[in-house]
């Protein structure tokens, strides 16, 4: 070995440079190794300890409430006025306009969004895909208080038109607006869910004998079923959050009603108007901000298990 390093060094290599250069590299090297997942785990549990801060101060905050205002009252009650001499806290009236809006809003995004995946993914050429979809995903870029403006300013007067006896501001307009801004959500991940299936399935239903529409209804989708489950879950639970659309078209009036025709607030929207007024620290009214956010919390969190649980079943069936 020292005859070898010699004969090296002789001809003009640096051998002992090149294995010092080595010693560093594998040191360095090796320090890498073990700081990298440190990293990696630091920035994981971030997401971990905000959710657990997230959930603690609602619960401390929501507890407060409680101790003044009946949990019963709170859950069962179809009166909402937080202002008046008199303060009722019935959260019916939030959940009603919470889950109305968003029943609308996919209905309208649902049928539009899994038609227009279907084109992408089974009708389009590449060519007209490459065009249709990067053009389909710039609504889900327009800022939020933008839809809510179109929808007071164009879409409520153009319903009113059609229909005079919809109010002013109402329900059915936002839920309207909000289906538009999911569809580009809803469309994307459920094409990228049947694109994801492999073109052996659809060659074997098409060998069999299977027209195109037939190959993708009873065998593309069913298989990318669990993606579009998820694209749905997604949509719904953005339909729950949105707060600027139905802040602006939708109105203040907490009425406890069915009626899509009338004006309704749903609980993202009593939460900026209340956190918006003058709600004093400490009083009723400012802790019912945290006991409606907390409902909102569970009931999506409540959604999004189902629905995994239903995505899961329709992934192990298929």
């Amino acid at each position: 070995m020292a005859a070898n390093i010699e004969r090296n060094e002789k001809n003009g290599v640096d051998v002992k440079g090149m294995i010092q250069k080595n010693k560093q590299s594998k040191s360095i090297t090796s320090v890498t190794e073990k700081v990298i997942p440190i990293l990696l785990f630091l920035f994981a549990i971030i997401s971990i300890l905000t959710t657990v801060g997230i959930v603690v101060t609602l619960l401390s905050e929501t507890v407060e409430f409680f101790k003044q205002v009946p949990i019963w009252e709170f859950f069962t009650g179809t009166v909402l006025k937080p202002l008046s001499q008199n303060p009722e806290f019935g959260v019916l009236p939030l959940i009603n306009g919470t889950i109305i809006s968003s029943l609308i809003a996919m209905l309208v995004a649902g049928p539009i969004g899994i038609m227009a995946a279907i084109y992408l993914s089974e009708y389009a050429s590449d060519r007209v895909r490459r065009v249709l979809k990067p053009m389909l995903e710039i609504l889900a870029g327009i800022p939020t208080i933008v839809y809510g403006f179109f929808a007071f300013t164009f879409v409520t007067p153009l319903i009113r038109s059609i229909w005079p006896e919809v109010e002013a501001t109402n329900i059915l307009s936002p839920g309207i607006v909000m289906g538009i801004m999911i569809i580009p959500m809803i469309a994307s991940l459920s094409e990228d869910a049947m694109t994801s299936v492999p073109n052996a399935m659809r060659e074997g239903a098409l060998g069999l004998g299977s027209t195109k529409l037939e190959t993708t209804f009873k065998v593309v989708i069913p298989a990318a079923l669990s993606g579009i489950i998820a694209s749905f879950v997604l949509g719904i639970s953005r339909a729950i959050g949105e707060t600027m659309i139905v802040t602006i078209a939708s109105g203040s009036s907490k009425n406890f009603t069915f009626d899509i025709t009338q004006s309704m607030q749903t609980m993202t929207a009593y939460i900026v108007e209340v956190s918006g007024g003058e709600a004093a620290a400490g009083s009723t009214i400012y802790y019912s901000l945290y006991a409606v956010a907390m409902t909102l919390f569970v009931f999506t969190l409540i959604m999004n298990l189902l629905a995994r649980y239903v995505s899961r079943k329709f992934r192990e069936e298929y």
